[in-house]
């Protein structure tokens, strides 16, 4: 077994995370990843005009109703996240108020916006002291890490601009970018996400000396996720270069090329951004999103948006979620033997 310190704060088998991948729906993977010995992780999503608070109090209850294993969720905390805040002050009580739940939610990851929006909840500052939940937030940048740090979170999810979904405007590789945070933070508590499919991605981060990886693309391309099948299938047979950066959301995102992502262009900053966001409408904005109903409903690989890492090309095919995992943790403890690191 590979033992770290992300396995010991969490209790769980293995160092592997399910990067959160809203705005789709993720309880099944959840599930499925937190059974097979990772940490699953519940998204951030509204999809369909429904509410998200709704969307993830049912999805938590599904989520313990099917395993008693330790699970996360995510929220994005985005200036246009307009429901962030909400859903800070709603998720944290709803956890508190139900005992199963609570026991088993251990993993807080806010993204996308600030550190701080999470913790500076009531209910979630009253869930800290009845509970064991850690709070980490994602880190696309190493001034990002360091703001981190000093808002006093758990842990840092620090990601590369390799990754499916949002990104930094630095677009920094995960291998250098690592290797910032790990300098100026050594004994911080790092999940490493963005570029990672297989055990030498894994044995790679764990010897720099982060304590677990995160995946997205990879658990995309599982039988148990609920992503349209047609969504899956461009998995396995994609190059790192069929995915590009352009503008989302809330930042850049690395979408796979198809004709939504080669329309839209890419904004190299944040004022650039701020200042396009000043003429968005509420109009605009659930237009958009229809391009990401469109995935999950349909399987629309025209006009969809569909986030996707350059990872996908460490997939060779669809497989069990189990069968991932325990691959994954045989290559990397094989390499990091040869390696004369001996895993625990």
């Amino acid at each position: 077994m590979l033992k770290t310190n992300i396995t010991e704060m969490f209790n769980i088998k293995h160092p592997i995370f399910a990067a959160p991948m809203g705005p789709f729906y993720t309880k099944e993977l959840t599930v499925a990843v937190s059974e097979a010995g990772g940490m699953g992780v519940i998204s951030h999503t509204n999809l369909l005009g429904k509410e998200s608070f709704k969307v993830m109090k049912e999805d938590m209850e599904y989520v313990v109703e099917h395993t008693d294993k330790p699970f996360g969720f995510n929220i994005r905390t985005g200036r246009m996240q307009f429901d962030a805040k909400k859903l800070c002050r709603q998720i944290p009580k709803f956890i508190l108020e139900n005992q199963k739940v609570r026991e088993q939610c251990v993993y807080a990851l806010t993204s996308a916006g600030s550190s701080k929006m999470l913790p500076l909840s009531k209910s979630f500052q009253a869930l800290k002291e009845k509970s064991d939940i850690k709070h980490f937030h994602v880190a696309p940048a190493a001034w990002l890490a360091d703001k981190c740090v000093a808002s006093g979170v758990d842990g840092m999810v620090v990601t590369g601009s390799e990754g499916g979904g949002h990104q930094s405007y630095e677009k920094t590789g995960t291998l250098v970018l690592l290797q910032q945070v790990l300098e100026r933070h050594p004994d911080f508590p790092i999940i490493a996400c963005g570029a990672f499919g297989n055990g030498y991605g894994l044995a790679a981060a764990l010897a720099m000396g982060a304590g677990a990886i995160a995946m997205g693309s990879r658990f995309i391309a599982s039988q148990e996720s609920e992503f349209h099948q047609k969504y899956k299938d461009i998995v396995p047979p994609a190059n790192p270069q069929d995915t590009v950066l352009v503008t989302g959301f809330l930042g850049p995102i690395r979408l796979w090329k198809n004709d939504y992502a080669l329309h839209h262009g890419l904004i190299d900053s944040k004022e650039e951004k701020m200042a396009d966001e000043d003429g968005f409408t509420m109009e605009m904005l659930l237009e958009d999103g229809k391009h990401y109903e469109s995935v999950y409903l349909e399987g629309d690989l025209k006009t969809g948006a569909i986030p996707l890492g350059q990872s996908c090309g460490l997939v060779y095919s669809l497989e069990r979620v189990p069968d991932i995992i325990d691959s994954i943790v045989k290559i990397a403890e094989e390499r990091l033997k040869k390696a004369s690191i001996i895993p625990q």
